[in-house]
């Protein structure tokens, strides 16, 4: 028996590994292969194919545990019937295969269940959105490939979606029981039927258009409405837009995700802008009005006298407007210390200090009686 495929390596995760922790190694792999990247790279189309299957597995709960007990007992063979099991009728193992069931979570259906399809694979795309474009809305068009399920077949490989007949091995149930003998007596499974893959029925004349498959190899086009104040964590998610499901199954869905260009002067956290401006010694000492960059236009905000450098102001209701409400517009003003002074200009700012006490200054007087308290020393302004 060929050794069972480890997914767990193919994440490159723990087999402790959460959810939101195998979502985040499928995203990372599935973009480094996707095929778009690497067009007629067989190697990467392949690698692409293991990561997605693997995901499929892993990221369900279900599965998951079925395929962890699987892992564990190698030797019990899968649920398709490898590793020495022997298949058999459905009869005469129904309250069994209820305890089985009930020890593993779901899985081991009863005899007269149908298989379900499997369903397709989640396809993720990125979307480069300007900083005003992200914090007022737009739309974009968006174009990638996809395994869309076939319409000639209606996704079932069979001519016209009606030819096929259903399997003999399983009676349609897409389900067959195995049994082994172990050191701790004979065990029992419930598993896909190795004839039909699961699916219930046989293709008796394949689908001319897909071959067989159903589904197609397409390129997918179309407009999404971004609304207003999406962030860079924020994403949509359009539902049947992924991988078409074998067997005609329920197709994937698609998730954009987006990368926000940075803006020139404005900085964004969640709802909430923040922006340094420059101001000249004169408006921090005497105070006045200044320009501040907004999202559509400046915003006119009067500085109070005497506002030191570092100094930041909220101004309500000029951040980003979301379905959540409105955040606010921060301003950090520094102060803008002229250089290359002439002779006569540094003599003037000379004269200047020296009218001015230095009880006049809060911060340097502090810091003088401070020193003269400790060191016995009387400074100066400096």
């Amino acid at each position: 028996m060929a050794e069972k495929k480890n997914y767990y390596e193919v994440l490159g995760v723990s087999k402790n590994a959460t959810q939101d922790e195998i979502k985040s190694a499928y995203r990372k792999l599935a973009k480094q292969y996707h095929p778009d990247f690497h067009p007629g790279d067989k190697e990467a189309a392949e690698k692409f194919k293991e990561v997605n299957e693997a995901n499929a597995v892993l990221s369900d709960e279900q599965k998951r545990k079925q395929y962890d007990y699987e892992l564990e007992h190698p030797n019990m063979g899968g649920f398709g019937g490898a590793g020495g099991f022997s298949g058999f009728s459905d009869g005469g193992f129904g309250g069994f295969e209820d305890i089985l069931s009930s020890m593993f979570g779901g899985g081991f259906g009863g005899s007269a269940r149908q298989s379900r399809p499997s369903r397709g694979a989640d396809i993720e795309q990125t979307v480069r959105l300007s900083f005003l474009d992200a914090i007022k809305g737009c739309t974009k068009e968006i174009s990638y490939y996809r395994n869309e399920p076939c319409r000639s077949c209606a996704g079932t490989g069979a001519r016209g979606g009606t030819e096929y007949t259903k399997c003999s091995r399983c009676g349609g149930t897409g389900r067959v029981k195995f049994q082994q003998d172990t050191l701790f007596g004979r065990t029992i499974q419930v598993g896909a039927c190795p004839d039909c893959g699961g699916t219930g029925r046989k293709i008796t004349e394949k689908c001319p258009d897909c071959k067989g498959k159903g589904y197609k190899r397409v390129e997918t086009r179309f407009t999404v409405n971004i609304p207003a104040g999406v962030d860079k964590d924020s994403s949509l998610r359009k539902r049947g837009y992924g991988q078409a499901a074998p067997n005609g199954g329920e197709p994937g869905d698609l998730y954009i995700y987006f990368q926000i260009e940075p803006h020139r002067l404005l900085r964004r956290e969640d709802r909430d802008l923040f922006v340094t401006v420059p101001i000249s010694y004169e408006t921090a000492v005497c105070g006045g009005k200044i320009q501040v960059p907004g999202i559509d236009d400046t915003i006119e905000y009067t500085i109070p006298e005497g506002t030191p450098s570092g100094t930041r102001f909220c101004i309500r209701g000029k951040g980003v407007k979301t379905v959540n409400g409105t955040g606010n517009l921060y301003v950090t003003v520094e102060i803008e210390v002229p250089k290359k002074l002439t002779r006569d200009q540094q003599k003037k700012l000379a004269d200047f200090e020296d009218s001015v006490p230095l009880r006049s200054y809060d911060k340097m007087s502090g810091f003088a009686n401070t020193v003269s308290a400790l060191y016995g020393k009387k400074i100066e302004k400096q």
